[in-house]
């Protein structure tokens, strides 16, 4: 399977999220972050993402005599680069981009279903915006962005809220 394949099912990319921000996760941890999704289902995608090396035994301890697994995304393994993009056709992006955009969705819903939902004191927000750039100030961009988001993924995870930035980029009419 090739890594779009193994990204763009709907639960392997939900496990995939769950692991971001440097996260070391038993498959227990894993459960209690995605109730909604049966128990068997996903130890078989956990271990279809292992197998594929996008996750990592990070750790292995026994518990009552069975092995419990903390797992982590390795990292840079769970990206589709502008090669693999190239190869996939113009549904395969559509599809791609379906599931993309379902699971912002749900994640959305999930937020909102927490109760006390406070999109001003919780810092939530979406937004667009028009951006006329050429092809090198757009590259330059990017790249500042890019230095901007490194610093910040680098903070540890104590004393802070672990937080989803989605961005999509796409040329306008």
């Amino acid at each position: 399977m090739t890594t779009a394949e193994l990204l763009l099912h709907p639960v392997r990319l939900r496990i995939v999220q769950a692991f971001l921000g440097d996260r070391a996760l038993t498959t227990l941890r894993l459960r209690e972050l995605l109730p909604d999704v049966a128990t068997a289902t996903l130890y078989r995608q956990v271990a279809t993402l292992a197998e594929a090396g996008i996750l990592e035994v990070a750790e292995e301890r026994r518990v009552r005599g069975a092995a419990e697994r903390t797992y982590r995304l390795r990292t840079g393994s769970a990206l589709i680069d502008a090669e693999a993009a190239a190869q996939l056709t113009v549904e395969q992006h559509r599809a791609a981009f379906a599931v993309f955009a379902a699971g912002l969705l749900a994640d959305f819903d999930r937020y909102l279903a927490r109760g006390d939902v406070d999109l001003g004191r919780d810092l939530v927000g979406y937004r667009q915006a028009a951006l006329h750039l050429t092809d090198d100030e757009l590259g330059e961009l990017i790249t500042e962005l890019a230095g901007v988001f490194a610093r910040r993924m680098a903070l540890p995870p104590e004393g802070r809220t672990r937080r989803l930035l989605t961005t999509v980029l796409m040329p306008a009419d």
